[in-house]
């Protein structure tokens, strides 16, 4: 993640990050001072979007009324910032929603804001980011643990960068479903969810440990309510320990049920769901043998804060992302170049008229350039199905899984015959940007197929919707015939998708 906390040219510049978790929606709303941020605005609201979600992987709808006017509240506060301005992020229960784009539309519309769904990867490098950004040199190595609603990540890193990052379905309120749904807490019960904590991050732990950190640093609801309840009772200071951890474990346990769980200390949000996250911290605990845990305000919404100042400053994480994945694929780089180049001249010429937004369609374009050979490590033949599986599948750094869906359907569709079913898991908001996107790429890729080194075709485009004229300057295309013939057949091809090419 990038390290300076940078507005660009606006150093008041205002930006927005919503996280909806599994618990509780939250919003922060900041701007750059400095090297650090400035909090303008917060709110949080404890949605249990996790307690709603039904065995067929959709929300009941009481959840779904809870969680869309939340994010009208939220909607409200953010109506006047424009969208590049504003991050929101869906985590581990949106993950696995059914893919039905009625409730994702309606939040959208509910907050008047794109709402992104993040890997769990993902969502754990933005919460390293969040935490240790600004510490400094002092401890560098440090594990940092987030214990959600419906996930923990568990991240190990050296300074600004992660090295170790994982998600693991466990929550505070997955856990307290699965073993205290009926509010009853006894020692076995507890001992059972304990060590089903640990036996959940029981494939992390050894290169975890072997790893090692300086450090230690829990973040969020379920970390701080327990280290509240720790420090009000006199058992902790600045940070949880393990006795204190233990004494805690033994009072909730001496309260026998959810709604005896009253301490002062804790929300009154945060109770219902305390046994649960207080096991899986637990199981943390003795999975990688911490003795003690400090603790942390920030974690995914200042996470998110940083990465959108970063893209507003051209420091996209994205981009060291793709950088990364093709220097491991060994992409030809002259070659990327060269396709990138004139995909972002077509682009240009028809951008008004097809109503492509110029700077997220330029980097789509870019990223796929970049990467639309990868899938050659495989092999040859249908190589570029190969890429679009490795896309779907990577874990980038950086994307939503939106976009990373978009990219790999660009990869998909750089050749042969246009699949239209490659974009039949796009949200439908994105499918006729995609579709002409690939259009794109497709005649940027015909026009360099030869590889010619330093080729640059003198082509213009003209489009309407559903009509592309392509034309050459002088006698260039008499004078590439396989180019030609390229674009007799892509024509043929184009017209499976109701797309006419006539070649001027």
């Amino acid at each position: 993640m990038p390290s300076p906390v940078s507005a660009g040219k606006d150093p008041s510049l205002q930006v927005a990050a919503v996280d909806l978790g599994s618990n509780s929606f939250h919003m922060l709303v900041a701007r750059a001072h400095g090297s650090e941020l400035q909090v303008i605005d917060r709110l949080r609201e404890p949605v249990r979007l996790a307690a709603g979600l039904n065995p067929d992987r959709r929300l009941r709808p009481d959840a779904q009324a809870r969680a869309l006017d939340c994010l009208k509240r939220f909607g409200q506060r953010l109506r006047n910032l424009p969208g590049q301005r504003v991050r929101a992020v869906g985590t581990n229960t949106m993950r696995k929603l059914k893919r039905d784009a009625d409730f994702h539309a309606a939040a959208e519309v509910a907050l008047g804001h794109r709402i992104e769904i993040i890997s769990g990867v993902e969502e754990a490098r933005l919460v390293y980011g969040g935490v240790t950004h600004g510490m400094g040199l002092a401890k560098p190595r440090r594990l940092v643990v987030d214990i959600g609603g419906g996930s923990t990540e568990v991240i190990v890193g050296r300074g600004a960068e992660p090295r170790l990052m994982e998600s693991v379905g466990l929550g505070c309120v997955v856990h307290q479903a699965r073993f205290f749904e009926d509010g009853v807490i006894t020692r076995a019960r507890f001992r059972k969810a304990r060590l089903a904590a640990q036996v959940g991050l029981e494939f992390l732990e050894h290169r975890y440990r072997k790893a090692g950190w300086d450090l230690a640093i829990g973040a969020s609801g379920t970390v701080r309510g327990v280290w509240r309840v720790m420090r009000e009772q006199g058992w902790a200071d600045q940070e949880l320990t393990r006795d204190g951890l233990e004494k805690v474990v033994s009072l909730v346990i001496e309260r026998g049920h959810v709604d005896n769980i009253d301490f002062p200390a804790l929300r009154e949000d945060r109770r219902p769901v305390f046994a649960g996250g207080l096991a899986v911290l637990a199981g943390v605990f003795d999975s990688l043998q911490l003795k003690t845990l400090a603790t942390s305000e920030r974690a995914l919404r200042e996470g998110l804060v940083y990465d959108l100042l970063g893209r507003l400053s051209d420091q996209d994480m994205r981009d060291r992302a793709v950088q990364a994945m093709a220097k491991r694929y060994d992409v030809d780089l002259a070659h990327a170049e060269a396709v990138r180049t004139t995909a972002l001249k077509l682009l240009k010429q028809v951008q008004g008229p097809w109503n492509l937004d110029p700077k997220p369609s330029a980097a789509l374009l870019g990223w796929a350039s970049s990467l639309h050979e990868i899938g050659l490590v495989i092999a040859h033949s249908q190589y570029h199905k190969h890429g679009e599986y490795i896309l779907r599948n990577a874990d980038l750094q950086g994307f939503s899984q939106t976009d990373q869906r978009m990219l790999a359907c660009l990869v998909r569709l750089h050749r042969s015959k246009f699949s239209i079913s490659a974009l039949d898991e796009l949200p439908s908001t994105f499918v006729e940007s995609i579709q002409r996107l690939a259009i794109l790429f497709r005649l940027a890729f015909l026009l360099h197929r030869s590889r010619t080194p330093d080729l640059m075709p003198p082509v213009r485009l003209k489009v309407d919707r559903r009509n592309l004229e392509l034309g050459f300057t002088g006698k260039w295309l008499a004078s590439h015939p396989l180019t030609q013939a390229d674009l007799t057949e892509e024509a043929a091809h184009l017209e499976t998708i109701q797309m006419r090419l006539r070649i001027a």
